[in-house]
């Protein structure tokens, strides 16, 4: 395991060392061995913060929560600040410290597993490009917090079962949020506004011109940036919005099939019925039927 700083820590920060028979015992627990931490950490406004690493045996998440500091590896070098997130894949030497008048409040995490790798690609790491924005939330703080509540607990095996999969769940919640921050700090592109948009009219249809002009995008460039961003083209995340709440007036109301086609924007019941069996997997009424409605 690469050894965190040797940062002087002060009262209220934090640096745990997850002890090696734990590290044996989660890399081969079934529900651990691909992905869980080996040290975690917060350090709170880290006047003199440094790190230098010719040799990195871990992977390292670094999460800017207030302040600036500054990262160098072998293809990239620049700034970090608030809402930023460092990512260092194991054996990619590097270097980075905490600015000097404004020190960075910073967490972090080295983890190791089996799909370590598959972890960072989902938060977008790619060769050369170290640094992504999450954005600051409050939630990605608190989920921090709870993971470095870990340490509280005598080593307990079954914390830091719990430990390993709220990590996975962080860093599956980094990269949602990562996505949504995109969104926003893209010129000119709303994603928040334009899904915002989506469920208002969630009643009727809205064409790709509609969209494109909620936007103020041409349909070419606003198709690309969103499904850049969320993984669906944006008229078929559209109709996986019409269906999800279909789904819910199945579950919640007793409306007939025919009402609730109507309340999704589809005058045809049959039409309606075939868009949610290739969508959700069964007929209508075979789903209120399987939710015992």
């Amino acid at each position: 395991m690469s050894a965190p700083s040797k940062w002087p820590l002060p009262d209220p920060g934090i640096r745990f060392i997850t002890p090696a028979f734990m590290i044996g015992f989660l890399a081969r627990h079934p529900l651990t061995k691909d992905c869980y931490p080996t040290a975690m950490g917060y350090y709170p406004a880290a006047a003199g913060h440094r790190m230098r690493r010719e040799r990195h045996d871990d992977n390292l998440l670094i999460y800017c929560a207030a302040g600036r500091g500054s990262l160098a590896t072998g293809d990239w070098s620049g700034r970090v600040g608030p809402g930023q997130v460092i990512l260092l894949p194991q054996g990619l030497a590097h270097e980075y410290r905490a600015h000097r008048l404004q020190p960075w409040s910073v967490y972090w995490v080295h983890f190791q597993g089996s799909a370590s790798g598959v972890f960072l690609q989902n938060l977008g790491y790619r060769e050369g490009r170290p640094v992504l924005n999450a954005g600051l939330s409050p939630q990605l703080a608190a989920s921090f917090d709870s993971l470095l509540e870990v340490r509280h607990t005598g080593y307990s095996t079954g914390a830091f079962v719990n430990a390993a999969n709220q990590l996975r769940h962080l860093l599956t919640q980094l990269a949602l949020e990562a996505g949504l921050a995109g969104g926003r700090g893209e010129s000119g592109f709303d994603l928040e506004g334009v899904q915002a948009y989506m469920r208002e009219h969630i009643h009727q249809g809205l064409s790709l011109d509609e969209l494109a002009a909620r936007a103020r995008l041409s349909k070419y460039h606003f198709s690309k940036r969103y499904k850049q961003l969320t993984g669906y083209s944006p008229i078929k995340h559209f109709l996986n919005m019409k269906m999800e709440y279909a789904c819910r007036l199945l579950d919640s109301t007793d409306l007939n099939v025919q009402a609730v086609a109507a309340a999704v924007g589809y005058e045809d019941p049959l039409y309606f019925s075939r868009l949610f069996r290739n969508t959700i997997g069964s007929s209508p009424r075979d789903y209120r039927a399987s939710i015992g409605k």
